[in-house]
């Protein structure tokens, strides 16, 4: 059986939209330059307002990756 040991950095994304779509943003761009991504855990959430309505919403996530010899140094 494979050991599970994972790295894990802070994110945050952000998205006019939605919460979930913050959340999608923030994924994919650790995906372009990470690999092995597994597990999210969203820690903050926040938005910004502008004349009592919603503008931005903003996550803070923590992502943990599965490590290999390439990953070392991140």
């Amino acid at each position: 059986m494979e050991d599970h040991v994972y790295r894990i950095i802070e994110i945050s994304g952000s998205s006019q939209t939605s919460i979930e779509d913050a959340i999608q943003s923030a994924v994919s761009r650790a995906g372009r330059t990470l690999r092995n991504l597994r597990w999210f855990e969203v820690l903050q959430t926040r938005g910004h307002l502008e004349d009592g309505k919603v503008q931005h919403y903003q996550v803070v996530l923590k992502i943990g990756f599965t490590i290999d010899d390439t990953n070392i140094g991140v």
